[in-house]
């Protein structure tokens, strides 16, 4: 496959091709619906690289694989779906704790619990605030189209090489199973990939022979906490460095704010309001850690009513409202609403469309 021809992919497949060329020398994974086209595609053409792939006993399993493999220099990844995103949370904490880049996948299915296998945003909550215990951030990136698939998941690797922390691409089921046109990122040679100096192992390459040790284990209390403020400047630096957005139309009667899946949906509920001569803005969070709240802030600084549209009930809009809260310095804020869908179901272009001009009164 040439990396400038377009081809028809689904989103799992072009996240698993991206991931291979971004450089992934090793991918564990356990199957679970929507995802499962992921771990098939590895299982094959990882294999063919002479890379490598194990489909592990469980999600416990695989995150510990993926810790192992950073840990010795690999750039590990491991992908799955709600539930077994859950049970991954102590061992990302534990990477977290470590300072190892890894990514992870999730492709967000209908919950809590087992669910359903439909497309749905209720894990923002989890990726954005950690997810597992103590004080730690995973950067957050939200593809809406195949295409985004491939260049976030590409993206996702350098990412979490740059800053050493786990990087999360996620998605809803319906992202990774639509199939749409996508160009590929190049293949990178594995001896272009950057050094990574600090991993275990590999003494003699590098003329060092005194051991390494690679844990979040730090039982002195005044130390683990300098541990962790240097942690917290880092994740300052990704805030000032890499908050991502798409914004369109800011002068809009009223601004929708919506990511993945429900940012293609208001898409379609905006050009219906053209068709009527009223005009709405769109918004989209493309990082959801760091959130783009600057720049959301901008945008709501002319007072325009703001909807959030999210398939869950109510997550995204709690970062909305602070993003709008601290931009007015604690003043008054333009009113922020919420159109929020749960375990699967999705808004259609017109009940956002209704909803916007009941808001707008017209």
């Amino acid at each position: 496959m040439n990396s400038d021809e377009k081809i028809l992919m689904k989103g799992n497949e072009a996240i698993a091709e991206a991931a291979i060329r971004a450089g992934c020398t090793a991918y564990f994974g356990y199957p679970i619906t929507p995802q499962n086209e992921i771990i098939a595609y590895m299982a094959k053409h990882m294999l063919e690289k002479n890379r490598i792939f194990i489909q592990s006993e469980s999600e416990v399993a695989a995150i510990n694989m993926v810790y192992g493999a950073s840990a010795a220099g690999a750039r590990a990844m491991t992908s799955s779906s709600s539930p077994g995103i859950s049970l991954k949370q102590e061992g990302i904490s534990y990477a977290a704790g470590a300072d190892l880049p890894l990514v992870v996948v999730n492709m967000v299915r209908g919950g809590p619990g087992l669910g359903n296998i439909a497309p749905y945003q209720g894990d923002y909550f989890q990726a954005t605030r950690g997810g597992g215990h103590g004080d730690y951030r995973t950067i957050v990136l939200a593809p809406k189209s195949v295409q985004e698939c491939a260049d976030l998941t590409y993206l996702a690797f350098d990412l979490a090489d740059q800053y050493r922390v786990p990087v999360m691409v996620m998605a809803d089921g319906m992202i990774g199973q639509m199939m749409e046109g996508v160009i590929l990122p190049p293949e990178r040679r594995l001896d272009e990939l950057p050094k990574r100096d600090w991993t275990v192992g590999r003494m003699r390459e590098r003329g060092d022979k005194s051991p390494r040790h690679i844990s979040s284990l730090e039982l002195t209390p005044e130390i683990l906490e300098k541990l962790n403020l240097a942690r917290e400047e880092r994740y300052a630096g990704i805030t000032d460095r890499e908050c991502r957005y798409e914004s369109a139309d800011e002068d809009g009667d009223l601004i929708l704010v919506a990511y993945g899946t429900a940012a293609r949906i208001a898409l379609g509920a905006k050009k219906l309001a053209a068709s009527e001569g009223i005009k709405l803005g769109i918004f989209r969070p493309v990082t959801l850690w760091p959130f783009p709240a600057k720049a959301l802030g901008r945008v709501a600084a002319s007072g325009r009513p703001i909807l959030t549209v999210e398939l869950s009930f109510g997550q995204l809009v709690e970062d909305v409202k602070l993003s709008v809260f601290e931009a007015s310095g604690g003043g008054k804020c333009p009113a922020v609403h919420l159109l929020g869908h749960s375990g699967g179901t999705l808004p259609t272009e017109e009940e956002i469309f209704a909803r916007a001009k009941k808001i707008l009164g017209a």
